[in-house]
């Protein structure tokens, strides 16, 4: 079995607005524990800390376009809309409101979304 990811950090200086976004988007609920923000009904653990760091996290959704329509809704930005890597995945890049590179995976149901 390949090494999981198991956690990682989402950097910015406004956290109360990054914990408001990934709320919104992904229905993350964080629970305060001093610097850190954990969602606990997240697959994968997230913290949300001001050290600036560049990172790319892709979170499984089951409509790319539909998210990243509300990702920009949200006070993010796409920048790479909907696209498929054939027989692979379908992806889509978006920066969250504190200029942070993420990515959307298209799933279906558990699994991923294969073009």
């Amino acid at each position: 079995m390949a090494s999981p990811v198991v956690f990682f950090d989402i950097a910015g200086e406004d956290d109360d607005a990054l914990k408001a976004f990934y709320s919104r988007i992904f229905d993350w609920r964080p629970n305060e524990s001093g610097q850190y923000s954990i969602p606990v009904n997240s697959p994968l653990d997230v913290a949300i800390r001001k050290d600036p760091a560049e990172k790319r996290i892709y979170m499984g959704v089951t409509d790319v376009t539909a998210t990243l329509a509300q990702i920009e809704e949200a006070g993010g930005s796409v920048d790479v809309p909907r696209f498929e890597v054939p027989g692979v995945v379908v992806l889509g890049l978006f920066r969250d409101p504190a200029g942070n590179p993420m990515g959307l995976v298209e799933m279906d149901g558990d699994s991923l979304l294969i073009p």
